[in-house]
């Protein structure tokens, strides 16, 4: 392993007004997407749609790195690049989601534990072969009645650092995603419990299994109330109460905390990174973005699976990346979104 080079490219992955985009949705994902914006799910329209984010002009001025799926790095654009190398040339790095999805836990009714460990690394080591210099491994925790267990936690936390470890070995920064869903009517209380007690738990079993903190990142879903619940906490208690269990909980080594959107709008998730940046100074890791919906929803519908709507659908995408990258600083502004 080498520890210099890993938090090289860590930090590389959280420079100042640049964030990450999550566009490794599996195939049920996308295709529940696709769905409720009228596009047909196929190897060819997905490849197009992601060529069409990728080759957005000037997106390495807010984007640092974006995860791909497996069926999304070995694909080739229109021109016969491959998409990695396409990012490549802009300027971005090529990352890749290695978890194998979130499965039913075992006598844990209600609650999930993701698989992927068997064959990792092997997959890691042609992931690296193909340009992957970083890799992002979800875990979920739920908020219910007498849930999240702290079975299901430990559970978690334990295959969460055993794929750290993996990443490294192979000199691959993991990104570590343990989510607390926003699904629920859970009080922000009951986020923040549940969001402290995992990242305790991941954080110990990542020192146990002799991860360099300096070389990886963690992305984290924010301290929020549940979606369903009536009341819904402000911006501003959302970004201190978020900052603050960061701050009880993730050691000062780590370079950088990408958040989850987890289910919140566009315009909400940037205002609450927005929020956090602009309250707090001289925190110990950067706060920065590795958004999928937030940063999609509006160029997907745009786009439609339509080439004429490729340029108006790079414009929005491209507005909200320059968005996302003035919240890493707190210079965001409601304004700014209509003067675009």
């Amino acid at each position: 392993m080498n520890a210099q080079e890993l938090e090289k490219t860590a930090r590389s992955l959280v420079p100042e007004g640049k964030g990450i985009l999550a566009a490794d949705e599996s195939f049920g994902t996308i295709g529940k997407r696709f769905d409720a914006v009228g596009i047909e799910s196929s190897e060819e329209s997905r490849r197009d749609y992601r060529e069409m984010l990728f080759t957005t002009p000037g997106i390495g001025d807010y984007l640092a790195g974006v995860i791909l799926f497996d069926e999304t790095v070995r694909q080739k654009a229109s021109d016969g690049r491959l998409l990695p190398e396409v990012l490549e040339e802009q300027g971005v790095i090529p990352g890749i989601k290695v978890d194998g999805g979130a499965k039913e836990m075992a006598l844990s009714p209600g609650e999930k534990l993701t698989e992927g460990l068997d064959g990792l690394r092997e997959r890691l080591e042609e992931y690296r072969e193909m340009g992957a210099r970083f890799a992002k491994w979800r875990a979920v925790i739920t908020i219910g009645d007498g849930i999240p267990t702290q079975n299901c936690i430990d559970a978690n936390a334990f295959v969460l650092a055993r794929y750290a470890a993996a990443c490294q070995e192979q000199e691959i920064v993991p990104i570590v995603e343990p989510e607390v869903l926003i699904d629920g009517d859970h009080s922000i209380e009951q986020c923040e419990e549940a969001t402290e007690k995992t990242l305790h738990a991941t954080f110990a079993r990542i020192f146990e299994a002799g991860v360099d903190l300096k070389g990886l990142l963690l992305k984290p879903n924010m301290v929020i109330t549940g979606k369903d619940a009536a009341e819904q906490a402000g911006v501003e208690e959302v970004a201190r109460r978020t900052v603050e269990t960061l701050l009880r909980s993730v050691p000062a080594a780590v370079p950088g905390i990408v958040f989850l959107s987890g289910g919140q709008s566009d315009k909400q998730a940037t205002a609450h990174l927005n929020a956090m940046n602009k309250l707090y100074d001289n925190l110990p890791w950067e706060l920065s973005f590795s958004y999928a919906r937030a940063l999609q929803d509006l160029p997907m519908k745009t786009w439609k699976g339509d080439a004429g709507n490729v340029e108006a659908a790079q414009q929005a995408f491209y507005h909200r990346l320059k968005m996302n990258g003035a919240a890493r600083s707190g210079s965001y502004s409601e304004e700014m979104e209509e003067a675009a």
